[in-house]
């Protein structure tokens, strides 16, 4: 009798593998975050809703987060298509860049 293989998506409990399949969701969930910071942040500064300062600012702290989650990722050997869940019937969970 063969076994029903498990959906790609599920989080594995192997002991070898639980540390990096544990930091690829918290990285998911960090993407997600700065993705959707990242378009609220286009939209105030099309809005007009900031100062030059502000977008100054804002514009080196994304930068500076893209950065960390570059390296985090180089440091445990994940990349964007890792990090993107697939959520079935509803498709991947983040947006294309």
């Amino acid at each position: 009798m063969t076994r029903p293989t498990e959906p790609a998506w599920k989080l594995r409990t192997d002991p070898e593998t639980v540390e990096r399949d544990l930091v690829k969701l918290v990285l998911t969930l960090v993407e997600l975050i700065r993705q959707l910071m990242e378009r609220q942040a286009l939209r105030r500064v099309d809005g007009g809703d900031l100062s030059d300062e502000q977008v100054e600012e804002l514009g080196l702290a994304l930068m500076r987060l893209n950065h960390a989650m570059t390296t985090l990722k180089d440091h445990f050997g994940l990349d964007d298509h890792d990090l993107n869940l697939d959520l079935g019937p509803l498709g991947p969970l983040l947006p294309p860049d």
